[in-house]
């Protein structure tokens, strides 16, 4: 089995310390958003970037429905020592992405160097997907590649819509760029389970998820060897407060997670 993927669990901001912080720290996905606005919550990630975590600031697209200025992204990247941006995508659209990728990493640059600069591959079919894969492996400013979790049933072989075939197709056809970082963003409908296979890709970095931490504060736990069943969730900032006698059961939840992705990483003592 391949090198471990390192996973960052989100949670609500008022229990980072119970769920998100970690030991050793490792990799974190913050939200551009609440960076700027939440003291606390940038405070944290601040912390745990000077214990050594790669921050990696998202642009609020999914949250807000519209990414954030460039000069926001930046204000935020540097609030918490950030080493990367993810840069806006669009939901099954490979030409919008391009285009909005194009755009905000211009707006970007204009302003700053520092960061590495994520770009997130979607696509109606698979030859967009092929088509926009391409583009932006050939791409100067792109440092990061991210592909989105499957969400929904789809062909086993559909690259556009099945992560795991994306990836096999990507090492099997020796598409994977030297200097680019590859992740995974968010757990899709096999959830842990998926992350067994994909460590078969040592060049796979991270992945991150709010699913151990619903699930659990649901009252629903992750079962290692599967299987793996999650019905209809609240999204994470309406998740609203978890009772403290779920908190074990999230974090052995989290723990499930890390373990299918080969992570040694552990929520620290202290904080719990």
């Amino acid at each position: 089995m391949a090198k471990s993927i390192a996973f960052s669990a989100i949670a609500p901001p008022d229990y980072l310390d119970a769920f998100v912080a970690q030991e050793p720290a490792s990799v974190h996905h913050v939200a551009a958003q609440r960076v700027l606005t939440d003291a606390a919550y940038r405070a944290f990630f601040h912390r745990e970037a000077q214990r050594g975590a790669e921050i990696i600031v998202d642009n609020g697209v999914f949250d807000l429905g519209h990414a954030l200025p460039a000069a926001d992204l930046i204000a935020a990247a540097r609030l918490v020592d950030a080493r990367e941006i993810i840069l806006p995508d669009v939901m099954r659209d490979g030409l919008a992405t391009i285009k909005a990728s194009d755009e905000a990493a211009r707006e970007i640059l204009d302003l700053s160097n520092e960061f590495r600069l994520c770009v997130v591959l979607h696509a109606a079919d698979d030859h967009e997907w092929l088509r926009c894969h391409d583009y932006f492996a050939c791409s100067d400013y792109v440092g990061a590649i991210a592909l989105p979790a499957s969400r929904r049933p789809a062909p086993e072989d559909q690259l556009c819509r099945t992560r795991w075939a994306a990836t096999r197709y990507l090492e099997d056809h020796g598409m994977i760029e030297d200097g680019i970082v590859y992740r995974l963003l968010g757990l899709g409908r096999t959830g842990h389970l998926e992350l067994v296979e994909q460590r078969e890709h040592e060049w796979i970095a991270s992945v991150d998820g709010a699913a151990p931490v619903i699930l659990g504060a649901m009252g629903i736990e992750m079962l290692p060897g599967g299987p793996y069943k999650k019905p209809k969730t609240p999204r994470i900032e309406h998740l609203g407060p978890i009772p403290e006698e779920r908190f074990d059961l999230i974090r052995r939840n989290i723990a499930v997670v890390r373990e299918a992705a080969g992570s040694s990483v552990r929520i620290p003592e202290a904080a719990r």
